[in-house]
């Protein structure tokens, strides 16, 4: 009888691939950034008996959905909120990518809005994405506020998040996601909005059925309960010497504050038709957006996630821990999108996933004093053995999209 082979992160031991895009059962749907907490089991992308995953299925929903209706909905939203004065009346955050570009743009120039952008500072600015962020501000003609957190604390937490998670993004993330609440609560505006839902790639279609997010997603209690990197702040504290305010900036609002508060948090992809490509376009048009000058490692297009130096990296350990890189995820939305048929995506994959991500790697593990032998000895370490087999001397994946 063959041995059962070891499973990590909670992942389902049978691998299933969308027979309509190049995503797998593998893909996690819940990240531990999201319930600070320490974890590594992941929910994972379903896939029906018919063979296609929720976020194929939430494609065919947004072509049955009447979009008219759906923007009248957020008409009636904007009105309840505008400002009469000219102070700020939503929060939108972003870094001037096409996304962040898009939803500032129109809330302020379609729809009257008085938006205020916020960004959480990437960890290490690319030079063309410090450009679109400066364009974004100036071209777009938009306020902003810029946070960059205790420096020393940032490259404390990007080490540890991959030796305790190989993620390198995982408290990025955290601050990312928080900072606009925070903000919107400091001001007190009443509305923020995130670009498209995360519905769109494969999170559960139910968390796409209404606009608003649950106000809990972005509250805490008790900081030292809570985990960064995989580890508990109280031991981060007690550890390293930091204090409860040089992490309060990467946590959530506190559970209090947030009671006291009238925020809502709101997809504007609820409200309006959500396309990748178009909004590359409409940022290029209206805010000065310029994609990479060259191909993005790990995959076939130029516009995607460029604005920091560890982009690439991310994808990569992505790669290692669930078998999926960075060209599966935009290849799968850009079938969903009628942009790619599914045998061009494969070729694709096939081609581009897993490629080590070379042109910023010397620098990136340099800023967290980590030497490239360790890092592959973590990635190799992450590697779950019902996705990977080691033979003839290199690491190949049990099973790859076909």
């Amino acid at each position: 009888m063959q041995q059962e082979l070891e499973v990590k992160y909670g992942l389902p031991a049978k691998v299933i691939f969308c027979k309509r895009c190049v995503m797998s059962n593998q893909r996690p749907t819940s990240m531990p950034e999201f319930k600070h907490v320490k974890e590594t089991k992941h929910a994972t992308l379903f896939i029906d008996e018919e063979g296609v995953c929720d976020a194929c299925r939430y494609a065919e929903n947004k072509e049955l959905i009447d979009w008219k209706v759906r923007e009248e909905e957020l008409l009636k939203l904007l009105e309840r909120h505008r400002s009469k004065d000219g102070s700020y009346d939503c929060v939108v955050p972003g870094s001037g990518g096409k996304d962040s570009a898009l939803a500032a743009h129109i809330l302020k120039y379609k729809y009257g809005m008085h938006p205020l952008t916020v960004t959480w500072a990437p960890i290490l600015y690319t030079d063309y994405g410090y450009r679109n962020f400066l364009n974004w501000i100036s071209v777009g003609g938009f306020d902003n506020i810029t946070f960059r957190p205790n420096g020393r604390l940032m490259k404390l937490l990007t080490k540890l998040s991959i030796e305790n998670l190989l993620h390198p993004f995982q408290t990025f993330i955290l601050g990312q996601k928080n900072i606009a609440p925070k903000i919107a609560c400091k001001y007190r505006i009443p509305l923020v909005f995130y670009g498209e839902n995360e519905a769109e790639y494969g999170n559960p279609i139910a968390d796409n059925a209404v606009s608003m997010r649950d106000r809990s997603y972005f509250a805490f209690d008790n900081m030292d309960e809570l985990y960064l990197a995989g580890v508990s702040v109280r031991e981060l504290k007690e550890k390293y010497g930091f204090s409860n305010a040089d992490f309060a900036p990467f946590l959530p609002v506190h559970y209090e504050d947030l009671k006291k508060s009238n925020i809502e948090v709101h997809y504007l992809g609820y409200y309006i038709k959500w396309t990748p490509q178009e909004a590359y376009y409409y940022a290029v048009e209206h805010t000065g957006f310029q994609a990479r000058p060259f191909r993005s490692e790990g995959t076939y297009s130029k516009y995607n996630s460029l604005d920091d130096k560890i982009d690439d990296l991310h994808y990569y350990t992505t790669y290692i821990k669930f078998g999926l890189g960075r060209a599966s995820y935009d290849a799968s939305q850009e079938i969903r999108n009628k942009h790619l048929t599914r045998q061009e995506a494969v070729a694709l994959v096939r081609r581009f996933d897993g490629e080590v991500p070379k042109r910023y790697l010397k620098e990136v593990l340099s800023y967290i004093d980590m030497t490239e032998d360790r890092f592959f000895e973590l990635c190799d370490r992450a590697r779950s053995p019902h996705l990977w087999e080691y033979t003839a001397g290199k690491w190949e994946l049990r099973h790859q999209v076909s």
